[in-house]
């Protein structure tokens, strides 16, 4: 089912599974962005393809118990996710599942799956970190 589901952004993840995120790569400045900037922020070369490491530790997190937007469970989790494998920290979802094991330094790994709706209503793919 999942194959058949896009994801909630394009360009943000391979379409083939196992899915893991898609950033840019600055060859000049050897820097990793995630989501992909049109060019580099440092120096404004140009940015190659880059697949980002599903491994990360937990940086920061908030637990949201309001109403959740698109159809995500509720309460949810967002936070920002260190990738030392791409020295690069990018804010995500986290395992609405999980939240009592979410702290932070704990170390998580990604998680893709139909998640919430898109901006149109329709069912999507959505990247989330959860604790290993």
């Amino acid at each position: 089912m999942s194959d058949e589901l896009k994801p909630v952004l394009d360009n943000i993840m391979e379409k083939e599974t196992p899915h893991r995120l898609v950033g840019g790569h600055c060859l000049a400045c050897n820097k990793y962005y995630f989501p992909t900037p049109p060019v580099c922020p440092s120096c404004l070369g140009h940015l190659e393809r880059a697949t980002l490491a599903d491994d990360g530790i937990l940086y920061s997190y908030t637990v949201v118990r309001i109403r959740a937007p698109l159809g995500l469970p509720q309460p949810y989790a967002v936070g920002y996710v260190d990738i030392p494998a791409n020295n690069l920290r990018i804010f995500s979802l986290l395992d609405s599942d999980r939240i009592d094991q979410l702290a932070v330094g704990v170390p998580v790994s990604l998680r893709v799956s139909s998640l919430g709706t898109n901006t149109k209503g329709e069912p999507c793919l959505r990247y989330f970190f959860t604790p290993k």
